[in-house]
């Protein structure tokens, strides 16, 4: 823990510095998709999966498409389509090993999320893979979440961040270049920073789907 000197070890210390929770924020959670759940499921086209996995190591990783493309099987069951990706397949190793998912729904513009935290498995149920078709492509394999709690996160941290405040956000030219990024991180492997916006532009027009 090196550089930090002052942390808090338990629950107790925890509810001292911050407080308790009122009874809105506890009594908020249900434990199934009820119609406003698939509602704001149905118009969000982007959310962050957790999981863990050996030793607790944690892996947070985003997954969107068009609103709706989380396909919705009952009242206690989603899927989320594994479109192409680096095939590094963090999250799916990880479930391989703890079940334990959490995701966090975002819809443009609206700053509260939606919270769903359950148990997730790797599938590939052909019918549900064919509802989740997309560009002519039907995905391979979907993770499969068992719901178990369901609750909307307070808007405090986008109302702090602005995200959705077009006015606050950097010009284009200031952002950070994922190529450079890159390209310095996988250093021993001596690709150039346009190799890798090549591999990177590549990637994004042809392997979508």
């Amino acid at each position: 823990m090196g550089k930090f000197q002052d942390i808090l070890q338990s629950e107790e210390e925890l509810e001292q510095l911050a407080g308790k929770p009122g009874d809105l924020a506890r009594h908020k959670v249900i434990a199934s998709l009820d119609e406003h759940c698939r509602g704001f499921i149905a118009q969000s086209p982007l959310v962050f999966i957790s999981t863990s996995g050996t030793g607790g190591t944690c892996d947070c990783s985003p997954r969107g498409d068009s609103p709706g493309f989380a396909y919705i099987l009952d009242d206690q069951h989603l899927v989320l389509p594994e479109r192409p990706g680096n095939r590094r397949y963090d999250s799916l190793r990880n479930l391989l090993i703890n079940p334990h998912i959490g995701l966090i729904f975002i819809i443009p513009g609206l700053e509260e999320t939606l919270r769903i935290n359950g148990k997730g498995y790797i599938i590939r149920d052909r019918d549900v893979m064919e509802h989740m078709s997309a560009q002519g492509k039907v995905p391979s394999a979907g993770i499969g979440v068992e719901v178990e709690e369901c609750y909307i996160h307070c808007a405090k941290a986008f109302k702090r961040s602005k995200l959705w405040q077009p006015d606050t956000w950097p010009s284009k030219e200031t952002l950070p270049d994922p190529a450079s990024m890159i390209a310095a991180h996988a250093g021993r492997l001596r690709v150039s920073r346009s190799e890798v916006q090549a591999s990177l532009t590549e990637s994004y027009e042809k392997r979508l789907y």
